[in-house]
């Protein structure tokens, strides 16, 4: 079993920034942040691979930053010149074997953080 708390969320203008934190009993080869808006679909932010290497949604590539800290066990995701539209809440997931966006390849969540982006 893997436990994940995520922190960091809160409340911000348009523009400004915030660093979600997941801690995890363990880091696993594939860990992601992932977001669902109200009435939307959850959908992959951003990836990291146990080698390191990063993938991010088009729509925050160039804003968001993704990292870990192996001895902390503990997941980042920075996200700078927030939009409105990034107002969701966010879930920290992995996974052993799928380094995708895919949600449904995700065995391990976290409970969220809500992130809202005022205008």
């Amino acid at each position: 079993q893997v436990q994940l708390v995520e922190s960091g969320g809160g409340s911000v203008q348009a523009g400004g920034s915030l660093r979600l934190s997941c801690e995890a009993s363990v880091l696993t080869y594939c860990m992601g942040w992932f977001r669902q808006a109200p009435g939307k679909e959850r959908e992959g932010v951003a990836i990291i691979s146990g080698d390191g290497s990063t993938t991010y949604a088009d729509s925050v590539k160039g804003r968001f930053t993704i990292s870990k800290h192996n001895a902390k066990n503990t997941l980042y995701l920075q996200m700078n010149s927030l939009k409105p539209e990034d107002t969701a809440m966010y879930y920290c997931a992995a996974d052993f074997l799928h380094c995708d966006s895919l949600p449904l390849h995700y065995n391990y969540w976290g409970q969220g953080t809500q992130v809202t982006v005022s205008s």
